[in-house]
């Protein structure tokens, strides 16, 4: 199978986030997942979207039943009787019973909400306000003639940024093999700095130096530019992109 097109490659990094993709094919999918930087990315892309949906759902305290529920369906009917140890009640090695999985997970679920840093990312507790969209930094770049065609948004105090491309045509026609896009970043009262380089397909999730708080507080517009420097320190005259950097709260 030829893994080209952006629709199926969807659609199975949806089926591999939800667990429904299983044997030979989420093995494949493991594998194409190591060679493939934009299939990675795909993947990223659906667990920040299912643990924002995972995030909402408000948490519930079982009843005082379910550990007898759990114990009558996992416990054996009839328990073999234990062998005599040689050695004393002081020196036997632990078990790990039915008794030791349940104070696992109490001990998990009080450190998870005490430190929930630990399990989560940062992008991930700024969705847990319950707001229906969470609090972001969005941007819609448009080409010379208006159509929109780059989607640029990150969480409010995350440190990752989604840059998807919009359309299947080129960003930048004859673009030369030393070129690149890259997007900038125009504060309305200091210097513009770059954000990273445009993919010219898909959806690239990058890693930001600072928060998005941080690093975009400030900044009104975003342009894309053409570049043949490999670290420019301001942007070029050429902008094939551009648009405003809007707050989404």
């Amino acid at each position: 199978m030829r893994y080209t097109d952006t629709k199926l490659l969807d659609a199975l990094a949806s089926a591999y986030v939800l667990g429904t993709l299983t044997g030979g094919a989420r093995q494949r999918f493991e594998r194409l997942q190591r060679d493939r930087t934009d299939v990675r990315a795909l993947v990223a892309q659906w667990e920040q979207r299912l643990g924002q949906l995972a995030l909402s759902v408000p948490a519930r305290r079982p009843s005082a039943n379910l550990w007898h529920a759990i114990e009558a369906r996992t416990r054996p009917l009839a328990e073999p009787k234990a062998p005599t140890s040689r050695w004393p009640a002081w020196l036997r090695p632990a078990g790990f019973g039915l008794g030791g999985i349940a104070a696992g997970v109490i001990a998990a679920s009080a450190l998870f909400l005490s430190a929930p840093g630990l399990f989560i990312t940062s992008d991930q507790l700024a969705m847990r306000s319950g707001e229906r969209l969470p609090q972001s930094y969005v941007g819609v770049l448009t080409d010379a003639q208006g159509q929109g065609r780059l989607l640029v948004s990150s969480l409010r105090h995350g440190k990752t940024l989604t840059l998807k491309v919009l359309g299947t045509a080129p960003l930048a026609p004859a673009l030369a093999s030393d070129e690149r896009l890259v997007l900038w970043a125009l504060p309305a009262d200091g210097a513009p700095f770059a954000m990273g380089t445009v993919p010219a397909s898909g959806t690239q999730v990058s890693a930001l130096p600072d928060t998005s708080e941080k690093l975009l507080s400030k900044v009104s517009r975003l342009v894309v530019t053409r570049e043949r420097a490999a670290t420019p320190s301001a942007p070029s005259a050429d902008v094939v992109l551009s648009g405003s950097c809007a707050k989404l709260w």
